[in-house]
């Protein structure tokens, strides 16, 4: 497929600004063709109205047309083949197993939410019937569901060009809720945006739903991201990012005249805490796993352990030494853009230089010629230094993590306790350290949206059962998750139909329930038709 460089509006192509940008290749610093033209405010304004038409058509085409619109867009990456994971790899330097194994992952959301679609009881249909015997009051007829939204604006992430961009679970699951997509492409990654963006415009065509209901533009200027938010027809956002351009995009849409919710995921040191009793049983153990899991992908993971916290004592210097080698023996890795690597070279300087922290390992082979190279490195510090020192608790998005060493339990709970909001926490630990450290435990489910114990974070299950999201400010909004079924559920909105005639109520709310959903009726959970259920007894 010929690339065209173009804003994707709708049925059509744009190209009528005079701004343009191309891709590079991170592990070359290449220039790769085609231009691709940044869109004019017109054009960002253009697809949101393409939207806004669209969107009535959209929302009532029956479950089974969505689920065969989701399993298109599937079929169209997989049909992509090749072409997609080689220009993938142009772009992000990120290895081509890495790439298949995202591509996997990102139909199999498609196809997950295709099939949620089509079960339906994801729209929590809850019905009391009236009963106008009731007194002093006569009770109302009560049937209420799940309705999408409006139309979506989803940004692509620079650190899944597939799984979380383009076709990933934002768009999915906005899809999935009836909800037009306006997608705003990542341009570290402009040419495999526009390749996903192009399937996504196909399977519209092919499945015969208006055009509107898919656009992209590409750009590399804040303003043109704060223009989306901005548009009045804009009624939720989609992002995976750093915390000041999340922040940006949720300042910008609370102070609309009518404010719309931005589902941001933006940042997460995923501390890793290591108690004592675990660490002398298997400290080597969970040096190699945490190794692995700081450097992989060279620590452009969202979930990468960024900390480490245990009691000071023997076993932690031996573990401590026994993970700094470890990294140190890791050869340095090409970022995903320029840019990002600038920022954690920039960071990783800074550390060096702070006070009471001492770098015990990096990279051995220095960065190479290439500006997007980065070390990977193991810090230290004491507890009193990491409480002292806020930005010790900031991320830093790369192949490096901070060894905190404490000198008591109460130390560990007031390092807990200092902890922002977080995507994950981490606990190692025995039994008798769960029952000698019950209070640190009771801190840290508080601060995260994922209690792992065991493993390491890095790896998101996609499944029902999944959360990613966490407190303030690894999200905006920790009651919802970005990965998973439930993800579904940050693009609709509670409708309740009192008194509503039966012809006029959807077919989920219809006394007959043929679509054969669970739904909640009088207070009990069932997929009877409210014909063959006894009336509630008042």
């Amino acid at each position: 497929m010929e690339l065209h460089g173009g804003n994707i509006l709708g049925a059509d192509v744009a190209k009528s600004g005079a701004a343009t940008f191309r891709a590079v290749n991170p592990s070359t610093g290449q220039e790769l063709d085609p231009v691709f033209h940044e869109a004019t405010e017109a054009e960002a304004a253009r697809t949101l109205d393409l939207a806004e038409e669209a969107f009535a058509a959209y929302r009532s085409q029956p479950a089974e047309a969505i689920a065969k619109f989701l399993e298109a867009i599937a079929a169209g990456l997989e049909a992509l083949g090749q072409e997609l994971i080689a220009r993938a790899h142009a772009e992000t330097a990120l290895p081509e197993a890495r790439l298949l194994s995202e591509r996997g992952r990102t139909v199999t959301q498609l196809r997950m939410f295709a099939a949620l679609v089509c079960e339906g009881s994801w729209v929590d249909a809850r019905i009391d019937r009236a009963d106008p015997g009731r007194t002093p009051v006569p009770k109302p007829d009560l049937r209420r569901m799940l309705v999408p939204i409006g139309p979506v604006v989803v940004f692509g992430a620079s650190n899944f060009p597939l799984a979380f961009s383009i076709c990933g679970g934002d768009t999915a699951s906005a899809f999935a809720a009836g909800n037009p997509v306006v997608a705003k492409a990542h341009p570290a990654h402009p040419g495999t945006s526009e390749l996903a963006a192009r399937v996504i415009q196909k399977a519209v065509r092919d499945c015969g739903l208006p055009m509107g209901i898919f656009s992209m533009v590409q750009g590399a200027k804040p303003d043109l991201s704060l223009s989306l938010v901005r548009h009045p027809s804009t009624r939720a956002v989609g992002f995976t990012g750093s915390l000041q351009a999340g922040r940006a995009l949720f300042d910008a849409a609370a102070q609309r005249p009518s404010p719309i919710p931005v589902f941001a995921e933006m940042g997460s040191i995923n501390p890793i805490f290591v108690l004592p009793h675990a660490l002398k049983e298997r400290g080597a153990e969970l040096a190699q796993s945490l190794a692995k899991s700081v450097t992989l992908g060279v620590g452009q993971f969202c979930t990468k352990p960024g900390l480490v916290v245990g009691l000071g004592d023997a076993s932690l210097d031996t573990f401590r030494q026994t993970l700094g080698s470890l990294i140190g023996a890791t050869a340095p890795g090409i970022m995903l853009y320029a840019g990002i690597a600038a920022r954690y070279g920039s960071s990783f300087s800074k550390r060096c230089g702070t006070r009471d922290v001492q770098l015990v390992s990096s990279t051995s082979a220095a960065p190479g010629i290439s500006k997007t190279q980065a070390q990977a490195a193991v810090f230290a510090t004491q507890a009193q230094s990491f409480l002292q020192n806020a930005e010790l608790r900031e991320e830093q998005f790369g192949p490096s993590t901070l060894v905190v060493a404490c000198g008591s339990g109460e130390e560990l709970e007031q390092v807990a306790h200092s902890l922002d909001g977080q995507l994950t926490v981490t606990v190692h630990a025995t039994e008798q350290d769960l029952k000698e450290h019950a209070g640190l435990l009771d801190i840290l489910r508080e601060k995260t949206g994922r209690l792992l114990f065991g493993g390491v974070p890095t790896g998101v299950e996609v499944a029902p059962a999944m959360h990613h999201g966490g407190p303030y400010p690894a999200t905006t909004d920790s009651r919802f998750t970005s990965v998973g079924t439930a993800a579904i559920l940050r693009f609709v909105r509670p409708l309740c139909y009192q008194d509503a005639p039966q012809d006029y109520l959807p077919l989920e709310l219809k006394d007959e329930n043929s679509r054969g959903i669970w739904r909640l009726v009088d207070g009990e959970w069932t997929r009877a038709a409210i014909t063959s259920i006894a009336p509630a007894r008042t």
